[in-house]
C-alpha cells in the first residue's frame, strides 16, 4: 500500500475533539486498508465501524475513546462502542477496554471503573474479554479507549454510506442527550446557580433516561427496512446528519425546527452557552429510509418505545447540503469543534 507524507498545510483542531474531516479523509486514503477482499466495509469519514471477513464469518469492529467524561466512563465507553457496532446491523458481543489513568489514581476509583464496565456489559449482554490498564504521565483524568466486536449473525452489513437519493432522514432520541448528561455531571457545580435543582437532577440522569444507547433503535430500524444508520457523537446532530450525507455522497436538506430537543437539554445548553444541535449526541440515531416508508419507520420505532422524527430528505449525488432554522436556510456544515469540547478550554 502506498504511503504519502502528511501535507505541511494540514489543519489542526483548535482544542479537544475530532480531527478535521477533510484531513482525516486524506489520511485514511493514504494509509488505511481500502474496502475489498476481506475488508467488506472499510474506513471513511462518517463510517461507524469496519466489517472484515474471517473465513466464512463477517466480524464488525468498532473503536471509540471516552475523553470528556470522568463520571461513569465505563458505561459511556461500552455504550458508545456498542452503538457503533449496532448501526452496522450487528449484535454487540465482545468488549476490550484500554484504561489510561492519572499517576495519582486511587485503587478504589479504578475498581469503580471496572465495575461500571462490567455492569454496562451485562446490561447489553456483552462480554468484557480483555484490554490494558496503566498509569500514564500527563493525564488529569482517566481515559477509556474501547473496542467492540459484533456479530452480523448471517445478515448483510449496513453502513452510514447507504443512504439513497430521495430517502427520508429520520432522527431518533433527540439532540444533545449525551451533552445534557455530560455537562450536568461534569459542570453541574458551575451551573447550579443558573438552573433549577430538579432540572439539573433530571439532566444528570440522561445517561440512563432517556439513555445514550441506540442499540435497540438500530435493531428496530434495521428490521423496518433502513437503508443506512449512523449514531450521533461529537459535533451533535448537525455533524451526524452531515456525516451520513458525506459518506453516501448525497445532498441533504434538514429542518432544524423538526429536531426534537428536550426541555432539560434546552435549559442545560442555554445555561452553558452551547448549541444543542452541535453538542455531543450519543443517544440519537440517524436513519435513512425510503420516503414512502418514513411514516411506517417512525411507527415501528414508537412501538418499541423509541421517539423519532422526520427531520429532512437526502438529495441527489453531489447535491447541496442545507439546514433551515427559524425560516432561514443556510449551508449544513459540521461545527469546527463540538460545543461541549469548548467547555474544556
Amino acid at each position: 500500500m502506498a504511503r504519502r507524507p502528511a501535507s505541511p498545510g494540514s489543519p489542526r483542531p483548535k482544542g479537544p475533539g475530532k480531527w478535521p474531516a477533510d484531513d482525516l479523509a486524506r489520511l485514511l486514503a493514504a494509509y488505511a486498508a481500502p474496502a475489498g477482499g476481506d475488508v467488506r466495509v472499510g474506513p471513511a469519514v462518517g463510517v461507524d465501524a469496519a466489517v472484515v471477513r474471517l473465513g466464512r464469518t463477517d466480524l464488525v469492529v468498532a473503536s471509540d475513546p471516552v475523553t470528556f467524561a470522568t463520571d461513569r466512563i465505563g458505561a459511556y465507553a461500552v455504550t458508545v462502542n456498542a452503538n457503533d457496532v449496532a448501526v452496522c446491523g450487528a449484535r454487540p458481543r465482545f468488549f476490550i477496554a484500554t484504561l489510561l489513568l492519572p499517576v495519582e489514581a486511587e485503587p478504589d476509583a479504578v475498581e469503580a471503573v471496572f465495575a461500571d464496565l462490567a455492569d454496562a456489559c451485562r446490561r447489553l449482554d456483552v462480554l468484557l474479554v480483555g484490554g490494558h490498564t496503566e498509569c500514564t504521565a500527563g493525564l488529569d483524568r482517566p481515559i477509556v479507549c474501547g473496542t467492540m466486536l459484533g456479530d452480523l449473525e448471517g445478515r448483510e452489513p449496513l453502513s452510514s454510506a447507504g443512504a439513497r437519493p430521495g430517502d427520508a432522514a429520520i432522527l431518533t432520541g433527540g439532540a444533545a442527550i449525551e451533552a445534557t448528561a455530560l455537562v450536568a455531571r461534569e459542570k453541574g457545580d458551575a451551573l447550579a446557580g443558573r438552573l433549577d435543582a430538579a432540572v439539573l437532577a433530571r439532566a444528570r440522569d440522561f445517561l440512563a433516561d432517556p439513555g445514550i444507547s441506540v442499540v435497540e433503535a438500530a435493531r428496530v430500524a434495521r428490521v423496518a427496512g433502513a437503508h443506512a444508520l449512523h449514531d450521533v457523537t461529537e459535533g451533535g446532530v448537525v455533524t451526524g446528519l452531515w456525516e451520513m450525507a458525506e459518506a453516501s455522497g448525497l445532498g441533504l436538506d434538514v429542518s432544524a425546527d423538526a429536531i426534537p430537543v428536550r426541555d432539560e437539554t434546552r435549559a442545560v445548553c442555554e445555561a452553558a452557552g452551547i448549541d444543542p444541535l452541535e453538542a455531543i449526541g450519543s443517544g440519537a440515531l440517524v436513519v435513512a429510509v425510503g420516503a414512502s416508508a418514513a411514516a411506517d419507520m417512525i411507527r415501528a420505532l414508537a412501538s418499541a418505545g423509541v421517539e423519532a422524527a422526520h427531520v429532512g430528505a437526502f438529495g441527489p449525488e453531489g447535491g447541496a447540503r442545507r439546514i433551515t432554522r427559524a425560516g432561514r436556510t443556510g449551508p449544513l456544515v459540521p461545527p469546527g469543534r463540538d460545543a461541549v469540547a469548548a467547555l474544556y478550554d
